[in-house]
């Protein structure tokens, strides 16, 4: 069993919800094994104020998080990244900049419940739907015996893990 800490940057369009709610529950659940971040192509420069209510009615922590560039972890002085996983179909399709390291990519595309209209318990029921996807995706990659699985392998398993609902 390797001790190794897996860095794991999640990625969408504009940082504020859905790549927020993978960053937190992962660094949450990975069990020391993994440190989780979050950015975005075009941060909007907030976290959702939903997404800081789901977190913290489940006993998430929040204090610290930001809405924030991907461009911070494109630089020599960040965390090397183990994987990149983009969440939204924005990020996905856009030209990531160069990941020293060779990162393992993977696409975990979820619905934005930043962008549901209606009311507040019609949001808040879609931060919860995108976290329950989010966690159950989560679950299935702390599970995985990283250290001992060839880099097809674990590349197919993350690509199966982001068609999990």
């Amino acid at each position: 069993m390797s001790d190794k800490t897996y860095n794991v940057l999640f990625l969408c369009t504009g940082n504020s919800a859905r790549s927020i709610l993978a960053e937190v529950q992962l660094n949450a659940l990975g069990r020391g094994k993994f440190k989780a971040f979050s950015a975005g192509s075009y941060p909007n420069g907030i976290v959702n104020p939903f997404a800081i209510e789901f977190l913290e009615s489940n006993g998430f922590p929040t204090e610290g998080l930001r809405s924030k560039s991907w461009n911070e972890f494109a630089v020599e002085t960040a965390p090397v990244m183990d994987y990149v996983i983009t969440v939204c179909d924005q990020a996905a399709g856009e030209q990531c900049p160069y990941w020293p390291g060779q990162p393992m990519s993977a696409h975990w595309g979820v619905p934005d419940p930043a962008a549901v209209e209606g009311t507040d318990d019609q949001k808040r029921r879609a931060f919860r739907d995108t976290a329950a996807i989010m966690r159950k995706r989560i679950d299935l990659f702390t599970a995985l015996p990283t250290s001992s699985l060839d880099r097809m392998s674990l590349k197919s398993k993350l690509d199966e893990i982001g068609k999990t609902e």
